[in-house]
């Protein structure tokens, strides 16, 4: 498949899909930790001898001669690499998700970046196991699709489906799209914050949100709201008048639990029946990110749950 090129960015777009080719040769794979573990592996050199995980996994820095003199000229085209003192380091990484190759931001504090981590492993199970009895869909779309985790799994799954993924960050709609091509996998993207302008609809709408409250105002990261919440029911509350008679909104995020209550459950509940929708509701995993509570914003947050929503149109 023909990788469509970023304009103005043809050279670097056409060597990150030639980087992602030579890594499957190689039978490259990598699971991207949460952040704390990715540091505390990266600091501590764990033992091995495969170099294209220590550089393209854990980001380790390395040298120009520790590396194929081939892969060397692929990052230098595809301008991803960093001089720091004697050493390179590389400004992606690139993880296995489901056995297919993503590119993504290596580790940054940046407010553009390309988030992929546990949660887009659970996300993509998510799916999986939600749209697993479901009947066949035909337009789908995948809101802030990042590194294309979301529109990917859907459209490769569900290959007779037209896949439509959007997100904010033109940077995020430029990985996906080289790891969309290089999966062989068809999918449109589109440049938009949350849902596309046209009055299309579509039988499943799937949604991933950021859902941190906090300061720093990272897109991949930060929900808005009091207590990150507020992207996430937004995109549902304008995302159900979109969706067909019997399609479903799936909703992977995380929830702030306050003296026992899941505010996102309350809120969620209280949309599907103002629309009347049914509504399917797991606690998927009870903590994740349990360093956030340390932040003001979370004095009164007990834990943060990773949950996973249907709502189904009547």
């Amino acid at each position: 498949m023909t990788v469509a090129l970023t304009y103005g960015r043809q050279v670097e777009d056409a060597a990150l899909a030639d980087l992602l080719d030579y890594l499957a040769a190689r039978n490259y794979a990598f699971v991207t930790p949460t952040a704390g573990t990715h540091g505390r592996g990266r600091d501590r050199g764990l033992a091995g001898e495969d170099s294209l995980r220590d550089i393209f996994g854990w980001s380790r820095p390395f040298t120009a001669d520790q590396i194929d003199p081939a892969l060397l000229a692929i990052i230098r085209r595809a301008r991803i690499v960093e001089e720091q003192d004697d050493s390179l380091r590389l400004t992606v990484r690139v993880s296995t998700v489901d056995r297919r190759l993503y590119l993504h931001s290596a580790p940054t504090r940046s407010a553009d970046a390309v988030f992929l981590g546990p949660d887009s492993y659970r996300y993509a199970r998510f799916l999986r196991h939600a749209l697993g009895e479901a009947p066949p869909f035909s337009q789908a779309l995948d809101i802030g699709t990042g590194a294309g985790v979301g529109a990917l799994t859907l459209a490769g799954g569900w290959p007779g489906a037209a896949v439509t993924g959007s997100d904010i960050n033109p940077q995020a709609l430029r990985l996906a799209r080289i790891n969309a091509a290089h999966n062989r996998v068809a999918v449109t993207l589109v440049e938009c914050s949350g849902l596309p302008a046209q009055p299309r609809r579509f039988n499943v709408i799937a949604a991933n949100p950021p859902y941190i409250a906090g300061a720093m105002k990272r897109t991949y990261r930060d929900g808005g709201g009091p207590l990150g919440a507020g992207l996430a029911l937004d995109w549902v509350a304008a995302a159900l008048p979109r969706l067909t008679s019997g399609g479903r909104f799936l909703l992977y995020t995380g929830s702030a639990i306050v003296q026992g209550e899941d505010l996102i459950r309350t809120e969620l509940e209280r949309l599907s029946s103002l629309h009347g929708f049914a509504l399917e509701y797991d606690e998927i995993d009870p903590d994740v990110f349990g360093g956030t509570l340390r932040q003001e914003a979370y004095r009164d947050v007990e834990r943060i749950a990773a949950v996973g929503a249907v709502l189904l149109a009547p």
